[in-house]
């Protein structure tokens, strides 16, 4: 069963023979289809064999133009690219697995949710000719979602979360983010803090249930929390100004809501003369090479696994040939360095 309410196949013109026919034949995925046909040798020679005795079979003929028989498969991919890189390493782990195959991915970049008083996207952020629709980052409304069934478009979401669990039919690759929070407060509980100040971009809208809301609930599990929404680097810089003033019941640690966050605390941080770790300690999210070079303590994501997993999903949607499997959660690591 797919992610709508009836069955649905992928829809082929039967005047014609398609890269689904022959998977279908054979008994695999669209994706093993490609390679075998244009990169055998990373095929077992069981399968390659009975994706060329189905092709021949059905008379399939690949490198048929867009318009023609035998075009390759399409996926849009959306995603806030340019609000938060980290969507770039997932979409990576996806260009991997496609490399040497038909699959052809295209890109859609949407706003943030978090800056969206409506963050909900009432419209499908892909054109037609698409087979397959991957969104990351930004929930879809009711409207898009019944138009994603009408169209029989496979969909498959990454790190989106409604608010509204009554009724989760599209199939979705999550990272634990409440996990990632608990490991970062049990880290700096077992360092004696006890308060620590958690830095996240405002979140306009409650409608759906965002990376730092449950990052932070992981978090007060070990440590008191003082929420700190910071909308620009000035408000960034006041906010540390005023917590950390050296009251009794100070925040001791800062943990931001991603690594670039992070990296401009520690650059206001300095400004004022406060050292870290030995004044303040700072943990990140994320993991990437600013970290590495900030000798920043931060939780790792598995990102690219994540795009592999959901690509993987809506590849067995387009072919028919998914599983029941709707939902998997990715686990994070916790990342020890200098700032801690």
């Amino acid at each position: 069963m797919n992610s709508f309410d009836t069955e649905v196949s992928p829809q082929v013109n039967r005047g014609r023979i398609t890269i689904y026919d022959v998977a279908e034949r054979a008994g695999v995925s669209i994706s093993t289809v490609s390679l075998a046909i244009n990169s055998p040798h990373r095929v077992r020679e069981d399968t390659r064999g009975r994706v060329i005795a189905a092709a021949g079979a059905l008379g399939y003929r690949s490198g048929a133009t867009a318009n023609g028989a035998n075009a390759g498969v399409r996926v849009a991919v959306a995603a806030p690219f340019s609000s938060y890189p980290s969507y770039f390493r997932r979409f990576a782990g996806m260009l991997a697995d496609v490399r040497n195959t038909a699959v052809e991915l295209t890109v859609h970049d949407l706003g943030s949710a978090a800056a969206a008083a409506s963050p909900l996207l009432d419209a499908l952020p892909a054109r037609r000719g698409v087979d397959g629709l991957i969104v990351m980052g930004v929930p879809l409304g009711s409207a898009a979602l019944r138009a994603s069934r009408d169209a029989a478009v496979p969909l498959v979401f990454v790190d989106v979360q409604r608010a509204r669990t009554s009724r989760s039919d599209v199939p979705t690759v999550l990272v634990d983010d409440r996990e990632g929070g608990r490991l970062v407060g049990t880290h700096l509980g077992s360092l004696g803090h006890t308060r620590t100040v958690f830095l996240h971009e405002p979140q306009a809208s409650g409608a759906y249930v965002s990376a730092g809301m449950l990052r932070a609930a992981g978090l007060a599990e070990s440590v008191d929390i003082v929420d700190a929404p910071v909308p620009s680097d000035r408000a960034l810089a006041e906010t540390l100004e005023s917590t950390l003033r050296g009251r009794r019941g100070t925040p001791t640690a800062i943990v931001a809501n991603h690594d670039d966050l992070a990296a401009r605390a520690c650059r206001v941080l300095a400004a004022f003369g406060v050292r870290i770790p030995d004044d303040v300690a700072v943990v990140g999210f994320d993991d990437g090479p600013l970290a590495a070079a900030l000798d920043l303590t931060t939780v790792a994501q598995p990102f690219e696994e994540t795009g592999r997993a959901a690509l993987g999903l809506v590849l067995g949607e387009i072919s028919g040939t998914s599983r029941s499997v709707r939902r998997i959660v990715l686990q994070p690591s916790l990342v020890v360095r200098g700032s801690t």
